[in-house]
C-alpha cells in the first residue's frame, strides 16, 4: 500500500515515513520543509517510483507522527537535519541514495551532502541556493522576516489561536503567482495541530544562528541539481552565485513558479525531475 504511513528508528528518533515504489529499488529520499509535509511530494513521489526508486518520504523530526526530540538549539539545527536523513538512508539499508529536498529539506540536504557527499548518489535541491552562498542584504531580511517572527516562544500558541492562519499566508507570500487551491495546507495543519509539533516545527527557527554549521561550510562534491522559480522571493541569480560551494557537477533548472514551484507546476516539475533523475536510475 504505497501511501500508508510507516515508522522507522534513526538517529534516536521514531521517524514516520511514506513510501512508493519497488522495495528492491535504489533508494531515493525526499525530504519537505516548512509549512509541508510529505503531502508535497504527492505528485513527485510517483515520477521517481516509475523509474524504478524506492521513494521514502519522512515526516522531518518533530512533525507528527514523527517523534518529538527533547529541545535543545542542537535538535533542530541544519546538519542535526542532514544526519537524520543519513541516518534514515541507513536505517533503509542504503549506503549510496538520491536525496531531493524542498525548503528545510534543500537545507538538510546540503548539510548531508556536506558531511557524507560520497553516500549521495544525485543531490535534488528546490527552492533554496546553498545557504552559505546568500548574502544578507536589507532586501533578503525583509525577504526572510519570518525567520525571526517565527522564533519567540509564545508564537506557537498564537498561531493556533487563529487556526494556523499563518501557514496560508507563508505559501502564498512565497509563491505569490500561485492561485493556493482550498485545502493546500489540510496536511500540515493535521501534523502540527498535534500536541507539541508546533512547536517542534518553529524550533527549526530557533536554532539557526549567523554561525556557518560545519556541514554547509564544506564544498558538495556529489552532483547537484537546483531548482529555480522564477516568481520566488529568492532569485535564480542567487542559484547562478552559489556555484562556488560545488565542485562536482552543478546544474540550475529554471521553471515557473514561486518557493512551491513543485506544487505550483507539478507537471513542468515532475518532467524536469524526471530529466535530472533519468542518468542514475536503475536499468530495467
Amino acid at each position: 500500500m504505497p501511501n500508508a504511513v510507516q515508522f522507522i528508528q534513526a538517529n534516536g528518533l521514531r521517524f514516520a515515513y511514506v513510501e512508493e515504489g519497488p522495495a528492491d529499488g535504489p533508494l531515493c529520499l525526499m525530504v519537505h520543509g516548512f509549512p509541508d509535509t510529505p503531502h508535497t511530494w504527492e505528485h513527485a513521489r510517483p515520477v521517481a517510483a516509475k523509474l524504478g526508486f524506492r521513494v521514502v518520504t519522512p515526516f522531518t523530526r518533530g512533525y507528527a507522527p514523527t517523534e518529538i526530540p527533547r529541545e535543545r538549539e542542537e535538535d533542530y539545527g541544519s546538519d542535526t537535519l542532514g544526519r537524520d536523513v543519513l541516518a534514515i538512508a541507513t536505517a533503509l539499508g542504503a549506503e549510496r541514495f538520491v536525496l531531493v529536498g524542498h525548503d528545510w529539506g534543500a537545507s538538510a540536504a546540503y548539510s548531508a551532502a556536506g558531511v557524507a557527499s560520497e553516500r549521495i548518489e544525485l543531490l535534488v535541491t528546490v527552492g533554496l541556493p546553498h545557504p552559505a552562498s546568500i548574502v544578507p542584504t536589507p532586501r533578503m531580511l525583509w525577504i526572510v522576516r519570518h525567520f525571526f517572527l517565527l522564533r519567540p516562544r509564545g508564537k506557537a500558541a498564537r498561531m493556533r489561536a487563529d487556526g494556523l492562519a499563518h501557514l496560508d499566508e507563508l505559501v502564498q507570500r512565497w509563491s505569490p503567482a500561485w492561485k493556493v487551491p482550498a485545502g493546500e495546507t489540510d496536511a500540515v495543519k493535521r501534523s502540527l495541530g498535534e500536541p507539541g509539533s508546533l512547536e517542534a516545527a518553529l524550533g527549526y527557527y530557533r536554532a539557526l544562528s549567523p554561525v556557518t554549521p560545519p556541514g554547509l561550510r564544506r564544498r558538495v562534491a556529489c552532483p547537484t541539481v537546483a531548482f529555480a522559480g522564477t516568481d520566488d522571493n529568492v532569485a535564480v541569480s542567487a542559484y547562478e552565485r552559489a556555484r562556488t560551494r560545488f565542485t562536482g557537477r552543478y546544474d540550475v533548472v529554471t521553471m515557473p513558479g514561486g518557493h512551491f514551484m513543485h506544487r505550483e507546476h507539478p507537471d513542468v516539475f515532475a518532467r524536469e525531475l524526471q530529466k535530472a533523475l533519468a542518468p542514475v536510475a536503475p536499468r530495467r
